[in-house]
């Protein structure tokens, strides 16, 4: 038994713990493969998951193994090199969503383990160098080895899943008198979730699902952890990336009431048609009891057209179709938030509410949310009050200020009719307006023309643009230019913390507005 070999199972394991958390944590943000999404990310991402140094060690090693552990010093060498230099890249590396060590992670990890331990176990009994290779190839193929241990472990997580599932259900069934509210749509779901939540709190003890938890397991998670007993409603938000996915959701917690915020172009690529979009976001309607009620937007089209294959009562909101049951008109914006009119049409009533909020698309939402207040019996002071204390939502045209900055932050997502909205907001502001930005994802074929459209509509409001990623922002990038844009006002980075830094070089004398519009998870980050 070589003492040089053992070294090199032991030196190799920090780099490996490196590469395998960086996969873990994609593996994570891809949704544990859902859609084969990890792999997706690893195909299109080859140069972050093979590198050219590890490369040469294999093949160092393969002449080792003719030349009888003549090399296995620069082998070990080798790993220590690669672990100081990626240990580098991502000391540098910007985390926007840092790993979650979460239970299922830690089963992932113990069959990881195993599977790195077994050549190890082999050599050790065996006395034979070939398992130090398949080792080091196994250490080379990590990205795999963390797909297969996702895969080996399906059934594990069909039992944890399924045990906590029943929890959930049975939980809900023990509250007798809780009446569970659903929202989905492409866009604005976690607005409106807050929104009505908000509102709602004025006269019930309300519980809605935490952050941005819209998954079954979100669900589950919710339900079982954060759930009281004294709850008279609950809010689940609904999340999808293809058909069925709502109705499972439906299936799970019973939604007596729905509200389907928009039907747009987010995550095309995976639902694979805008047919296919508007029917799953219908699932939620479609699987409301007779004696439910569904809020729906008389302004967009896709839920206008939609033949609803259910009878539940429905309830219009709308701001440009004044044939909505409820409706809002004489809308004023400015920095401090925003006020409009509500017509009541069935009462024959016209009432002012105000809101810090701002943006049109958070008009819908607030109008969902009186909507449903005002068929639970809430009376018009108390939906005025819900909408008034209804807090910004975090990263949805937040604005904040940050030292002489004013940060108009739509960074949690972005999708085309979104992205317009907050430049329509950033234009109201009187100042240098600035817009950050990597663009959008996830819309299939009409990426390219949605991100280019952005760029056209950017050229009319902003003073400088900051695109984040070369690649990425390459449409957004030609939509400027064809719109005439000054190139020198356009500036090309590969970390949006490098923005504030520009920015802050510029030595700007007027009030300043920085539009932040969408913040790509770390899947997307790109390398220079």
């Amino acid at each position: 038994m070589n003492l040089l070999s053992i070294l090199s199972f032991i030196i190799t394991i920090p780099y490996l713990i490196l590469v395998s958390k960086n996969n873990l944590h994609m593996l994570q943000q891809n949704f544990y493969n859902e859609n084969n999404r990890y792999l997706k990310w690893g195909k299109n991402n080859l140069n972050k998951i093979i590198i050219k140094e590890e490369i040469i060690i294999l093949v160092v090693n393969l002449l080792n193994i003719v030349l009888q552990n003549d090399y296995l010093l620069l082998i070990n060498l080798g790993y220590i090199y690669l672990y100081i230099k990626v240990k580098k890249e991502k000391d540098n590396e910007q985390v926007k969503i840092p790993l979650k060590i979460t239970s299922r992670l830690k089963r992932l990890v113990i069959t990881i383990s195993i599977i790195y331990l077994v050549p190890f176990i082999l050599y050790i009994l065996l006395n034979n160098s070939i398992y130090l290779t398949i080792y080091l190839i196994l250490v080379f193929i990590n990205f795999l080895i963390v797909y297969l241990s996702n895969i080996i472990n399906i059934p594990i997580e069909n039992i944890v899943f399924n045990y906590y599932k029943m929890k959930a259900i049975k939980k809900l069934k023990s509250i007798n008198y809780l009446e569970v509210v659903g929202v989905t749509g492409s866009y604005g779901k976690t607005s409106s979730k807050n929104i009505l939540n908000d509102i709602l709190s004025v006269k019930y003890n309300v519980f809605s699902t935490p952050k941005n938890y819209n998954t079954q397991y979100g669900l589950i998670l919710s339900i079982n952890n954060y759930l009281d007993k004294f709850n008279d409603i609950f809010i689940a938000e609904m999340g999808a990336f293809k058909k069925g996915r709502i109705k499972l959701l439906c299936n799970l917690v019973k939604p007596k009431y729905g509200i389907i915020t928009s039907i747009g172009t987010a995550h095309l690529e995976t639902f694979g048609s805008r047919e296919n979009i508007q029917e799953g976001k219908f699932e939620l309607i479609e699987s409301l009891p007779k004696d439910g009620v569904g809020i729906l937007n008389r302004d967009d089209p896709y839920q206008v057209s939609y033949k609803l294959k259910n009878n539940c009562n429905i309830i219009w909101i709308g701001i440009d179709n004044k044939d909505a049951d409820i409706y809002a008109t004489n809308i004023e914006m400015n920095s401090k938030g925003m006020s409009f009119d509500v017509i009541f049409k069935d009462k024959n009533i016209k009432e002012k509410f105000h809101t810090k909020l701002l943006g049109k698309p958070n008009i819908y939402n607030i109008l969902a949310g009186i909507a449903f207040g005002d068929y639970k019996g809430m009376s018009i002071n108390e939906l005025k009050m819900g909408v008034e204390r209804v807090k910004p939502i975090e990263h949805r045209l937040e604005l904040k200020k940050v030292g002489n900055k004013n940060i108009i932050d739509d960074a949690y997502n972005s999708n085309p009719v979104g992205a317009s909205m907050a430049l329509d907001v950033l234009n109201l502001m009187d100042g240098f307006k600035v817009v950050v930005t990597p663009g959008m994802i996830e819309l299939g074929e009409e990426q390219y023309r949605h991100n280019k459209e952005f760029g056209s509509k950017i050229s009319l409001v902003a003073d400088l643009a900051i695109l984040v990623g070369k690649k990425q922002t390459k449409p957004i990038y030609d939509g400027l230019i064809e719109s005439g844009y000054d190139k020198d006002k356009i500036i090309i980075i590969n970390d949006v913390k490098e923005a504030f830094t520009i920015i802050d070089n510029l030595k700007i004398k007027e009030e300043t507005y920085i539009l932040l519009e969408n913040d790509l998870p770390d899947i997307f980050n790109e390398k220079e």
